[in-house]
């Protein structure tokens, strides 16, 4: 991997990962609603949405800096995971909280009258490990959608 390609990445990660403590600390403190008032219609998604980017930028800087420190940059195909993979990390992290929520993931939070930490820290975890997430994911629709095969014989029904 070029020498610019990686200072880009590491810039990129760094950004994201510091800047999403920036917007949570603006979220809650309502620096952001003052200066845009719909912001507090999707203010709960924003956290989840900014507990996802760190944890997923915080997971790809630490396999960057690892990976550097060890001399295994070479592949210059591996940018487009350390670009990518943080971006995918917060809309899943959205998704991870709502499907929970709506208790299609049984996981219980328990109730805190100023904020939704359970929420938050679970969004941060499906950020940092988004592909472990997405595996069982994957995992969980492949059993939920299956269908059922009569027999050999039974062209109609086939297994997705």
């Amino acid at each position: 991997m070029q020498k610019w390609l990686m200072a880009v990445i590491l810039t990129y990660l760094s950004v994201l990962f510091f800047g999403s403590f920036l917007m949570m600390g603006m979220l809650w403190t309502g620096t952001l609603e003052k200066t845009m008032p719909f912001i507090s219609d999707i203010e709960i998604f924003l956290y989840y949405f900014f507990a996802g980017a760190i944890g997923g930028s915080l997971r790809h800087l630490y396999m960057f800096c690892s990976h550097y420190m060890k001399g295994e940059l070479t592949d210059y195909r591996q940018w487009i995971m350390y670009i990518f993979f943080p971006i995918f990390a917060t809309g899943t992290a959205v998704v991870a909280v709502t499907l929970i929520q709506s208790g299609v993931l049984l996981i219980e939070f328990t109730d805190n009258q100023n904020t939704p930490l359970g929420q938050i820290s679970i969004a941060f975890f499906v950020g940092f490990g988004f592909n472990r997430f997405i595996n069982k994911l994957n995992s969980v629709s492949k059993d939920l959608f299956k269908t059922k095969t009569k027999s050999n014989d039974d062209s109609t029904d086939k297994k997705v």
